[in-house]
């Protein structure tokens, strides 16, 4: 056996469907196959209010055991649902999600998030931590608010809209309430991304004659208005949801340079702005959501429109808005759609699982390069065979996480290759720090097979059901950069 460094693979995508043979080694499978988990109201986990710690933790475990077994690469966890944490903090109450009473924290005490990243980074998975920026308060809360809530240690800044608490993008502490929250998850956790969705300014609700209800900002917008402010007000509430965005951006970069940064907005455009025959919601003038802006200046790692509608809807067509999103991105981030998996259940407007493998097919020749699924439980119930269906039609083999080049321009040290036994090659990672997974060619005589594992498992199995003739392996970094490829022969 000899061991060797050849040329560095293009990093262009792989066929996912399958390998074909070659002499050349394959350039790496690239995919982000993502799905949310949401922790509101109990939609996905935990199931219920009133688990164990005990309980909690197996049905994580069975959630990201089903994720791996369909070759998922990226866990979307909800970690703040209404301005409180599935986590330790000094700086919001316990959810209410997790234990029936805001503040109150499981017991036997566990840190949940902790024990999901530790358990899905074992699986080969990507850990992107949620948050809700502004909701304080769900719809239908069955708990009251803790103490150190900030309904309550802040309430100038909370507003009561509808049947829900806002906190008011306007006011300037509000905004820096989640910049600190934030905060607190990047330097404590090892989170690969950052997420918000589409909640900045709440949805409109309307009163009983169904006339829209007006957003109560008097205060914040009249302050504006005496300090000089001279944008219209739609504007002043556009720029205060964009001066957050800019400035989650930039602290998610500043405090861990390969950390991700994504949005999941509505997945309607500007009106002034849509293609001929698109219609619908205006998250532009409703929500105060300036997304083309948002790309343009390149404030974002991955935006994840929700384009929650078939293929064949014309007036929100999904190739249409895919393609929409994908000619507003001129800093070239990520594109990686949300897919309305759970469309799909037993009602009569059910969507066909054929309609989300039709999206996938349509994000991958369109080059979006992944998707996430909304949401888990859709998959765990596996609602019309989809989970079966994705993993033996579209999830035939493992996928890395796309590159994100722009966060860390910086090459990886190769790895370097020793025999262990005659099944085992052992592994040693000059940059083991920066190193989030280890990425295997194994060579037969009929076909390359491709996997990978994480960086702490510096062990390769060569035994493979057939005789490996060349084992390629790089280190990934972080942000997802691949080295060098170090080779064996046998």
């Amino acid at each position: 056996m000899t061991e060797t460094s050849i040329p560095a693979a293009q990093p262009v995508n792989a066929p996912l469907p399958g390998q074909t043979v070659s002499q050349q080694v394959p350039p790496l499978p690239r995919e982000f196959r993502a799905v949310w988990v949401s922790t509101v109201a109990n939609i996905d986990w935990p199931s219920r209010r009133d688990l164990s710690s005990e309980r909690q933790k197996q049905e994580i475990l069975q959630i990201l055991d089903q994720a791996a077994q369909m070759r998922m690469n990226a866990i979307v966890l909800q970690v703040r649902p209404a301005a409180d944490a599935i986590y330790p903090s000094a700086l919001e109450p316990w959810s209410e999600f997790l234990t029936g009473e805001q503040g109150r924290a499981p017991n036997p005490a566990y840190d949940p998030l902790q024990f999901w990243i530790e358990q899905a980074h074992e699986r080969g998975m990507e850990l992107h931590a949620w948050f809700n920026p502004f909701r304080a308060r769900t719809a239908s809360p069955k708990a009251t608010q803790a103490r150190n809530h900030i309904s309550r240690a802040a309430a100038q800044v909370v507003r009561n809209y509808g049947d829900q608490q806002w906190m008011d993008p306007g006011e300037p502490l509000a905004r820096q309430h989640t910049l600190n929250v934030i905060a607190d998850v990047l330097r404590r956790y090892d989170v690969d991304g950052v997420h918000i969705d589409d909640y900045f300014y709440p949805y409109p609700v309307k009163n009983a004659q169904g006339t829209e209800i007006e957003f109560p900002d008097d205060a914040a917008w009249n302050r504006y208005l005496q300090s000089g402010g001279t944008l219209s007000r739609a504007d002043w509430r556009r720029d205060n949801v964009n001066q957050l965005v800019r400035a989650i951006a930039d602290l998610v970069h500043q405090e861990k340079s390969w950390v991700k940064f994504g949005i999941s907005p509505f997945g309607i455009g500007r009106p002034d702005r849509l293609p001929a025959g698109i219609t619908g919601f205006s998250q532009y003038d409703k929500l105060y959501a300036d997304v083309e802006t948002w790309l343009a200046n390149g404030w974002l790692d991955y935006l994840a429109p929700q384009l929650y509608w078939p293929i064949q809807q014309t007036p929100q067509a999904f190739k249409v808005l895919l393609d929409y999103w994908q000619r507003q991105n001129v800093q070239q981030r990520h594109i990686w759609p949300g897919l309305f998996t759970s469309k799909i259940d037993q009602s009569e407007k059910s969507w066909p699982s054929d309609e989300i493998l039709n999206q996938v097919d349509v994000t991958r020749s369109m080059q979006a390069g992944g998707h996430i699924h909304f949401s888990m439980i859709s998959l765990a119930q596996n609602r019309k065979q989809i989970r079966q269906r994705l993993e033996q039609e579209k999830y035939l083999t493992p996928a890395l996480v796309p590159a994100t080049p722009w966060l860390e321009n910086t090459n990886i040290a190769p790895p370097q290759l020793s025999l262990l036994t005659a099944a085992r090659v052992r592994v040693q990672l000059p940059d083991p720090a920066n190193t989030r997974w280890i990425a295997v060619w194994k060579k037969t005589d009929q076909q390359w097979l491709f996997s990978y594992q994480p960086a702490s498992q510096t062990e390769v199995d060569l035994n493979n059901g057939a005789a490996v003739r060349q084992i390629v392996i790089m280190a990934i970094s972080r942000s997802g950069q691949q080295s060098l490829p170090a080779s064996m022969q046998f």
